[in-house]
């Protein structure tokens, strides 16, 4: 991973652990349901976003590499790689 995703990564997961204790707050606390569901939904965004940046961060380095090579069995693994990615996910 290059540092700029890195970097912009590793502060992106500090800040939704900070909001992944605030939901926990609010449950010690209470609060009320669609409330809490929101905050959910807001941490469940900022976990999709972080997930799309290592993506990106990771096409346009190991895959183009890869692409870009002279072996093909190193092509096919990668691109099975990411398609098992989104078959788990059940995103593909």
């Amino acid at each position: 991973m290059d540092e700029t995703t890195k970097k912009a990564v590793t502060q992106r997961l500090a800040s939704t652990a900070g909001h992944i204790k605030g939901i926990a707050r609010m449950v010690d606390e209470d609060t009320y349901c669609i409330d809490v569901i929101r905050q959910i939904q807001a941490v469940q965004a900022a976990l999709n976003k972080v997930s799309t940046m290592i993506l990106d961060n990771h096409l346009h380095t190991c895959v183009m590499t890869a692409v870009q090579g002279e072996d093909p069995e190193e092509r096919e693994r990668v691109l099975q790689e990411i398609t098992s990615v989104f078959e788990v996910t059940g995103k593909l």
